[in-house]
């Protein structure tokens, strides 16, 4: 029998998906610092959050691990699935049930397949394709388009949902090194998966008008990716999601 799938947005790629029964968070992140501010509401604190039957984190970036806010979650022993520069710190700030997954590995929660694919960012990062009840869920994280993202469909199945990054952010200090793909990249990766509903996160994300000015160069308007995936692949829908408002997707 096919079950619920309800998303519901915290801030930029923290999300609390239901799923199969149980519920997943990804990517947390709780807080801001200098040149780190979501650029919209964080909708919940960790000690607001509901029981998590997982936690998946792509990498070990603030934006996307801040584990000196998410400590104050109170069950440590929830289990995680993370990249594996992220599993020391982790069981540093106090969680015991950390497993480190890699590429094309799966790991069984509960009535949950949680499967790591490829990503390509700044650091080391994996995407995530989570399963359960009949249902599937892509978290991209903050990836670059790369191939073998174009086959998940291949490996995995039909997605309900595409949850990707849009702001195709540049390092200008890098000499303008792009780390994340934008809003044509992720409507092309959206072309290609077709999923039932796609999601465009990672978007509002600012490091202030001096930091943005300097350091980094992002389009932090998602219509940008609505209107690409109108003109790319226009029979599958896209939805904005607003921070602290869930979304349930019909099967």
């Amino acid at each position: 029998m096919t079950e619920s799938l309800t998303i519901t947005r915290i801030t930029h790629s923290c999300h609390l998906i239901r799923v199969g029964g149980q519920t997943v968070l990804t990517d947390p992140w709780f807080s801001q610092r200098p040149l780190y501010h979501p650029g919209e509401p964080i909708a919940m604190m960790p000690e607001d959050l509901p029981h998590l039957d997982a936690v998946v984190i792509s990498h070990e970036h603030y934006d996307h691990c801040d584990l000196d806010s998410f400590r104050r979650y109170q069950d440590k022993n929830a289990p995680m699935l993370v990249a594996g520069p992220v599993v020391d710190k982790a069981r540093k700030a106090g969680f015991t049930n950390v497993r480190a997954l890699e590429a094309w590995e799966s790991a069984q929660v509960g009535d949950l397949t949680i499967n790591a694919a490829p990503g390509k960012h700044g650091v080391h990062e994996v995407t995530y394709v989570i399963s359960g009840g009949g249902r599937s869920v892509f978290f991209a994280g903050d990836t670059l388009l790369i191939p073998e993202l174009l086959t998940l469909t291949d490996r995995f199945g039909p997605l309900d949902v595409a949850l990707l990054p849009v702001n195709g952010l540049h390092i200008r200090m890098a000499g303008n090194k792009q780390v994340v793909m934008n809003a044509e990249e992720a409507a092309e990766l959206t072309s290609a998966l077709r999923p039932k509903l796609a999601v465009p996160q990672h978007y509002a994300f600012t490091s202030g008008r001096i930091g943005d000015k300097l350091f980094l160069k992002s389009d932090k308007n998602p219509t940008l990716f609505v209107d690409a995936s109108r003109r790319l692949v226009p029979d599958v829908p896209v939805q904005v999601i607003n921070p602290g408002e869930p979304l349930t997707v019909a099967p």
